[in-house]
Formats: C-alpha cells, sequence, structure tokens
C-alpha cells in the first residue's frame, strides 16, 4: 500500500508554506492599484458598449430613374400671368435650362384659382423683337394718349401701347410707335372713318389699367375689336396681344393687316397670329421636369426677352397642389408599404395643398424660396425566395 506522503510526490501543483509568504506595505498598494485599474477598464469597456453610435457616408444614387431625378408638380399662382411665366432649371453641374415647355402645362385662373379659360399654349415668340433704328428725340407722337375716360369710347380697331417710361424696351418702342401711329392716322383718318386708332397709356399713371387688363409687362400692345363679331364663349369681346416685330414698317403692316377686310370664317385665325390677351391675371402651372441629382433650382418667374417687369408689383404668391420626387407610387402600394414601415412616406407630400399668399396689397413684391432635401428610401418586399420586389420612394 503506497503512503501518503508517495503519493504527494506527483502533486504537479505545489504550495507554498505559509511561513515564506509575509505581506508587505508595498504589495498593498499594488494590490489597490491593479484592483481600481481592471474597475477603470472594465467601466470603459462596459460605457463603449453600452453607447450608440451613428455614421455618415455619401454613397451614388443607384435607383431605376439613372442619373436623372423626375420632379412633379402642380402650382397655382394668383398674380402671374401665363403669358410670361416661365419655368427654368438650374444646377451645381453648370446646366441652366429657361422657359421649359415640353412637358409643362399652364391654365390662366382667378384669384379664387378658378379656370377661366382653356389650356394656354405658349406659342415661340422672339427672345428680342426687332426695333427701328429711329432717335428718341425725333420722335413723331402720333399716337393719342387715353385715359380711364376716353378709353371707354366705342372704336372698331383699338391698338394700345401699355407703356412705362423708365423700361428700355418702352423706350425704344417709342418712336417707331409714334411714327407708325402717324402713318395710320394719314391713311384712316379717324374724323372721317376711324376705323382703327393707335394710342398709348402710361401705366405709371393708370394704374387701373394694370388691373383691368392684367398688364405686367411692359411694353404690352393690346388689340381691343369693340366693332367686331369676334366673341369667347362667354360673349364677352377677345383683345388680342401682339408679339411682332416693333419696327414702323413692321407695325404699319400689321395694322393695316387688322383693317383689311376678314372673312368671318378666318377671323379665328387672325386672333390666333396674334394671340389672345389674357382674361385673368393668374395661372396654374403643372407637369414635370427631369433634373440631375446634384444640387440645384427649380424656378418659377417673370421672364421675356422683349418686355420689362416692375419688380414692386411683382407677387409669386402661390399654392401648392402637388409637389412629388422621383415615380409617383399608387395609393395602394404606399398604404402596403406603410403597413410594414410606419415612418415611410410622412414626408412625400409634406407641402401638397399648402398656401403661401401675402395678403399686403401696399407691398406686393414677394420672392418665396423653399429650401428641400430629397432623400430616397428603398423597401424590399420578399414573396418567395426567387421573388421579391424593390419600391423607391423620395421624400
Amino acid at each position: 500500500m503506497i503512503s501518503s506522503s508517495k503519493f504527494k510526490a506527483v502533486d504537479f501543483y505545489r504550495k507554498i508554506p505559509r511561513d515564506l509568504t509575509e505581506a508587505s506595505v508595498s504589495g498593498a498598494w499594488l494590490s489597490i492599484a491593479a484592483a481600481l485599474a481592471m474597475i477603470f477598464l472594465l467601466g470603459m469597456e462596459l460605457n463603449k458598449y453600452l453607447t450608440v453610435s451613428t455614421s455618415t457616408s455619401i454613397i451614388i444614387d443607384n435607383s431605376s430613374d439613372g442619373d436623372f431625378l423626375r420632379i412633379g408638380f402642380n402650382i397655382s399662382f394668383p398674380a402671374l400671368l401665363c403669358e410670361f411665366a416661365s419655368v427654368d432649371v438650374s444646377d451645381a453641374l453648370g446646366t441652366n435650362r429657361f422657359n421649359i415647355t415640353k412637358t409643362i402645362r399652364k391654365f390662366s385662373i382667378d384669384p379664387q384659382l378658378r379656370h377661366k379659360a382653356i389650356e394656354f399654349h405658349s406659342e415661340p415668340v422672339p427672345h428680342v423683337s426687332q426695333h427701328g433704328d429711329e432717335v428718341d428725340d425725333e420722335a413723331v407722337e402720333g399716337s393719342v394718349s387715353l385715359n380711364s375716360d376716353s378709353f371707354a369710347k366705342l372704336h372698331p380697331i383699338l391698338v394700345v401701347n401699355f407703356f412705362a417710361p423708365w423700361c428700355y424696351w418702352s423706350t425704344r418702342l417709342r418712336p417707331s410707335w409714334g411714327k407708325a401711329a402717324k402713318i395710320i392716322k394719314e391713311r384712316y383718318d379717324p374724323d372721317k372713318d376711324g376705323c382703327i386708332i393707335l394710342a398709348k397709356v402710361n401705366c405709371n399713371e393708370g394704374i387701373f389699367f394694370l388691373t383691368l387688363h392684367h398688364v405686367q409687362g411692359y411694353p404690352s400692345i393690346r388689340i381691343f375689336r369693340n366693332g367686331s363679331d369676334l366673341r369667347d364663349d362667354d360673349g364677352h369681346h377677345e383683345h388680342e396681344s401682339y408679339y411682332g416685330d416693333r419696327d414702323t414698317d413692321a407695325l404699319v403692316k400689321a395694322m393695316e393687316e387688322l383693317v383689311s377686310p376678314t372673312p368671318l370664317a378666318n377671323q379665328k385665325l387672325a386672333l390666333e397670329k396674334n394671340r389672345a390677351a389674357p382674361l385673368t391675371g393668374g395661372c396654374r402651372i403643372e407637369g414635370y421636369v427631369r433634373v440631375k441629382k446634384v444640387p440645384g433650382n427649380l424656378i418659377i418667374s417673370s421672364r421675356s426677352g422683349a418686355h420689362s417687369f416692375d419688380s414692386s408689383h411683382m407677387n409669386m404668391s402661390h399654392v401648392i397642389g402637388h409637389l412629388s420626387f422621383g415615380k409617383i407610387i399608387s395609393p395602394q402600394v404606399l398604404s402596403d408599404v406603410k403597413r410594414l414601415i410606419p415612418y415611410l412616406g410622412r414626408s412625400h407630400d409634406k407641402l401638397n395643398g399648402r398656401s403661401f399668399i401675402n395678403h399686403l396689397d401696399l407691398d406686393a413684391n414677394v420672392t418665396i424660396e423653399h429650401y428641400l432635401q430629397a432623400v430616397k428610401t428603398e423597401v424590399v418586399t420578399v414573396k418567395s425566395s426567387h421573388e421579391s420586389s424593390l419600391i423607391e420612394q423620395y421624400e
């Protein structure tokens, strides 16, 4: 039988006798320091574990739209004429597109945002009309100055130049308008037949005309046919806006075409040639534009290459009926997705139905800017291991 002393000889983990160990003050301090270090390291690791961190990175938006983003909108401007309303796009890469018309529709509206006419078609208008070389000092004052009383008199054909003295284009038109008026007056004596009269209205003194005839750009040449049978569907006399060249010969030729007998069947063609003047002072613009996915601007403003605008009377108040980015998602699909992800869809139509209207008549000059950031959200719905669908939405 093996004795206990021999059995202990195979012990691999032998202990040091107590009489060989001795406690010391330095050892105590070292032990306390080590314990504090371990507690500190444990706290740091625990704090790191419990802390929520976020990271931001910029990635390329690889959506089905490619490099472009579609912006759809329906915006009503109660104080902006369709004939001057321009939709422009610019971006940080240097792209500038002015007066986009291919994917844009315009409708004349009244101050209550109601339709007053059919769709307004932006026909090609020269960026800069041809003007005469006459010197202003030699201008002939052959046109008649009108006020609210004399304007109401009945004339078979009344052609009015609504001008502003400070306007560059009005100043260039003045000599040729005066000469053309004198020539027409000599050929068609108003004391004998009075079939056509060329007149002018100083819009600085005739604020009444600005509201009545919706004059926003200077000079505006309007043709009133009080003696014709040309009427609109409501029974009111139509009047037209002249957009032709502004030299003396062109004006005289255009006036003689108005006087020449026109068959009733061709009167509509004559109206379309000069384009109908606006019946209301507002415009609803709807459609879409495709822009690059970079910082940029979508601008709606008054623009013309041959008219001036009085900034003190420009009012860009508007009502947003619809504004969206990317492809339009059907309400049914959006409803199904929102049940899966409740926070999706909260901001995709945030501006719809909102009004940005200035109600101060004495301070009509209003420019409104919206700063928006479009962020894409992707939702992948998996129907089976081999079938899934991707829903992309910009908010």
